[in-house]
Order: C-alpha cells, then structure tokens, then sequence
C-alpha cells in the first residue's frame, strides 16, 4: 500500500515539483539548525580556488544533506538514475543549482558516460553514489574509476553524518539528518588513476576508493555518537 501511493506521488511533475521543494525547505532548516564541523578538504577547496573540476563520490544513504558539501557558485552535477526518485532528487537539488546528467553504473551507463566527460570539458565538477543506485551498500561500482581514468580528474570522497538522525529501512539504510544537532563533513583523501592504468590497476584504484569511503563513514559515524553502519553482504 505505501509503495503504490509512493509510485502514485510521484507520477506527476506538480507532485515532483512540491515534494522537492518540501524536501529542499526540510534540508535547509536541518543545515541551519546544526553546528557544523568540516575535517580535511584541502585538496578539492584548491581545485575549486583555481576553478577546477573535480570528482566527488559519497554513499547513496548519505544524500539527504549532500548538496551542501560543494562551494556555492562551484558549476556542479550528480550522476542520477532513470527511476522515479532520481527525478525526485534531480528536482530537489536544482533548488541548489546542482544539475544532473541521467544515467547509473547499471543502465544508460554508456550515455551517461559521454553526458559526464562532456561535463568536466566545460568545468563541472562531478557528484557520484558508487553504490548507487540499488547496491550493494557500501560497495564502490567501477564507474567513478574509470571516469577519473579517461578525464585525468582526480575522485574526492565526503561524507556526512549527524548526532541526530532518522534510518529508514531501505536496502541502503538510508539516513535523514535532523535538526538541533551536531553535524560532521569530512573529505577524504584524493585518488588519482593513470589514464594507462589496466584492468588491474583500475580494480585497486577501486578498491583504494572504496576503503577510504567505509573509513571516513565510520569515522564520521563514531564522531557523531553513532556506531558504524555495516557493509552490505554479497553473494561474490
């Protein structure tokens, strides 16, 4: 029952338009109602100085407050899925002048590629959910790497986390910041991939990506009073 009304909110774009922006009045009173700390972020605020495009990657249960990890007036867009909810979130994070670029690492993973390279030619910065858009949770897809790979732009991670929170029971364990709280971005260390780098090479770039971002959600999990959400089970 909830699931069809979900799919019926969603069918139409006045339906889209107010929810978003509902969503979007929920995520500023959250960011406003926090005190904020911000860890590392070296690398990317000097790329972002001298106006150069980057490669961001977060985990797709930390979306709720991620806009608000890039610069104002820093040109941005977020690989975002053909589903009914991306059009969700692409309508949400206009309101933050993100744009998007359609596409997943598991469908229209072809068109969505030449949608991004296009993208940094011009100067955006790309925002990416490596385990997006069905998972596993908390296991990095190897679109971002190969992204870096033929662009030459390096990735950054961040994460976000709050003391207080909403989980919902989705197979990302997705998280609702809320308000009156203490929040935390951390950044996490550039990852750079050779534009000769072979099938091997790539796979540890990977894995080196997807090791930072377990370690700064953690990290950024345990700051905020929370214990660490575990990584998704495969069958590989």
């Amino acid at each position: 029952m909830i699931r069809r009304f979900r799919r019926w909110l969603l069918r139409t774009r006045v339906m889209i338009a107010l929810i978003a922006w509902i969503a979007y009045l929920a995520m500023e009173f959250v960011y406003w109602t926090n005190r904020w700390q911000v860890i590392g972020g070296s690398d990317i605020r000097n790329r972002w100085d001298h106006g150069q495009p980057t490669i961001v990657t977060f985990w797709h249960n930390r979306l709720f407050m991620m806009c608000r990890c890039w610069r104002q007036g820093i040109p941005a867009s977020m690989l975002i899925s053909h589903h009914r909810d991306g059009k969700l979130i692409a309508k949400t994070i206009g309101h933050y002048n993100v744009g998007t670029i359609a596409g997943s690492t598991s469908r229209g993973s072809t068109q969505a590629l030449r949608g991004l390279i296009e993208a940094t030619k011009r100067g955006i910065s790309i925002g990416i959910t490596p385990d997006g858009p069905r998972g596993p949770r908390y296991h990095v897809a190897a679109g971002a790497v190969y992204l870096a790979k033929v662009t030459g732009l390096p990735i950054v991670p961040v994460v976000v986390a709050t003391t207080r929170r909403k989980m919902l029971r989705s197979w990302d364990r997705f998280l609702i910041n809320l308000p009156f709280g203490r929040g935390v971005y951390i950044w996490g260390n550039s990852i750079n991939v050779p534009a000769d780098a072979d099938a091997e090479a790539l796979e540890q770039a990977r894995l080196l990506l997807e090791r930072e971002m377990r370690i700064i959600a953690d990290r950024a999990d345990i700051l905020c009073g929370h214990a660490p959400i575990p990584v998704a089970e495969t069958n590989c």
